[in-house]
Formats: C-alpha cells, structure tokens, sequence
C-alpha cells in the first residue's frame, strides 16, 4: 500500500466538483481528509492522506492535475525555523506522527517533514513561533 500526505490548491472553478470523491470510486483510492477549506466559487484547500496501489496513486493524482488542482506534499508547506527553536520539546508531546519527536541521545528536537500530516497542533504549543505554516498563497508563521 503506497500512502502519502498532500495539501491540494483547488482553483475556485472547480470547488463545486466531486474530484476527490472520483479518487475513491475511479482509482480505488482511500483517503483521510485532515483539513479542508472549501468554498463554491473560491479558491480551496485541503490536507489529505492518499493511500492505495502506487500505480493508482500516480494515476489518481494525474487525474487532479488535468483538473486544474495543484499538488504539494505536506512537507513542502511545513518548515521549523531552526534559528527560533530553542528546543524545549513543548512540541513533540503534541504531535500525532511524531514528526517532531525528540533525540534520547541528543536531547534534541528533532523535525521528519515527512512524517508531518500537517494538523497545525504544534503551531499554538511553540513558545518562540518555530513552526511555519504556508498553505496556500500566504506563509503563516506559527
């Protein structure tokens, strides 16, 4: 089962349609809706996990560029500022995925992009605002 973890930008002329829907019926898709801003008529975001057969994967996620949806991976849109960090670990007890997960043998805190499902809980827990955040247009400093 290939799996990953993406933040797709739906221009606002086609937030109306059912596309990821398609991804489950069309290509034999499962997918966990992490986020979702979606409005008719307005540009629309959504964090999902994609899992299934690679081959489906590749194909699904061709099927939403012909679409007009733009792809990332989640780990494109989240950065830690390691000039902000000062390593307190308030995150890592926070983090689901344990992207931000601390070394036992360094003490550090350390940050796995990928691993990141982008639920945004470790942004209000950072005391110094070491987390960045762009999904969309805009870059939110966490």
């Amino acid at each position: 089962m290939h799996k990953k973890m993406l933040v797709l930008h739906f221009p606002p002329q086609i937030t109306d349609k059912p596309l990821v829907c398609k991804l489950s019926r069309d290509f034999d898709l499962c997918f966990n809706i992490l986020k979702a801003r979606i409005l008719p008529g307005r540009e629309g975001l959504m964090v999902l996990e994609l899992s299934g057969l690679k081959k489906n994967v590749r194909l699904g996620l061709r099927f939403l560029k012909e679409q007009g949806v733009k792809i990332r991976s989640v780990d494109q849109e989240i950065h830690r500022n390691d000039d902000l960090c000062m390593q307190c670990g308030a995150c890592t007890g926070i983090c689901p995925t344990h992207a931000l997960h601390i070394d036992r043998d360094t003490m550090e805190v350390l940050f796995d992009p990928h691993r990141c499902s982008g639920c945004e809980l470790c942004v209000p827990v950072c005391p110094v605002r070491a987390m960045e955040i762009q999904f969309g247009r805009d870059r939110v400093l966490a």
